[in-house]
């Protein structure tokens, strides 16, 4: 499994989550075979300085990722996820490495829209 967590850091599993996933200027992806980490690389987010509606959900799937975690996300952002296959997990916050640890513990399993999408 790959998931990808947005992050506002360079620093791996050390990094801050960042609050909404498609602002964050970097994502960690964490392989993870039957609940263990096997390998953290950070990408720099290609579309932090701007970008459109499913950008980032497309680069996300298209780095093969079965998960993005993110402290916050947009209705459009978890529609896209939904549509790619990649499961969207919202509502988390501290370290990269924390919040991927409260996912494979199942304390992280939802994504809801964060409050400056909500209308």
């Amino acid at each position: 499994m790959r998931i990808a967590i947005a992050s506002e850091e360079n620093k791996g599993l050390e990094s801050a989550v960042a609050h909404h996933f498609g602002r964050c200027p970097y994502y960690v992806f964490a392989e993870v075979e039957e609940g263990v980490v096997k390998k953290v690389e950070t990408k720099e987010n290609p579309f932090f300085a701007s970008h459109e509606p499913g950008v980032a959900p497309r680069y996300i799937a298209n780095e093969k990722a079965n998960v993005i975690i993110a402290g916050g996300m947009g209705p459009r952002a978890i529609d896209w996820f939904e549509r790619l296959g990649v499961k969207a997990v919202t509502g988390t916050s501290g370290t990269v490495g924390k919040a991927l640890d409260d996912y494979l513990s199942g304390k992280l399993t939802t994504a809801e829209s964060c409050n400056e999408h909500k209308h």
